[in-house]
């Protein structure tokens, strides 16, 4: 079976501050930025990953749901339990220090976790948990 991740989508409150993050702090490239009826869609990516993108979505974007289970989402993703992701970098390191430089909330230090890995962790403007693995 031939299957590929093409897209993941996190929902943000405020898109410039998600541009921002993502783009320049981040250093993914922006695919598409599309406006309607007062909301923001942003799809960006890895420059090296072009079949792979994040789309950051107004979370009042679906006609769907209620006012409450509005509420209540903007109420998980200010805690960092809605939305979250995993990236993989060769130099974590360089790349905490410049999340943490950057707009992200750090949340954890890169840290040798006893299953293996090592990583780190932050929230992005909107909340939404950004860990970050050390790759290879």
């Amino acid at each position: 079976m031939d299957i590929t991740i093409q897209y993941a989508f996190l929902p943000h409150t405020d898109a410039d501050a998600a541009l921002e993050f993502y783009r320049d702090t981040l250093g993914f490239e922006v695919r598409n930025d599309v406006g309607y009826d007062g909301m923001r869609w942003i799809t960006v990516g890895p420059p090296n990953q072009p079949g792979t993108s994040i789309v950051l979505h107004p979370p009042a974007a679906d006609p769907g749901i209620t006012d409450e289970e509005r509420k209540t989402i903007l109420e998980l993703m200010a805690k960092g339990s809605y939305g979250a992701l995993t990236l993989a970098t060769p130099d974590l390191d360089a790349v905490f220090e410049r999340v943490q430089a950057g707009n992200g909330e750090v949340v954890q230090e890169p840290t040798d976790q006893p299953y293996g890995v090592r990583d780190c962790a932050f929230r992005d403007p909107s909340g939404n948990l950004i860990r970050i693995d050390q790759a290879g």
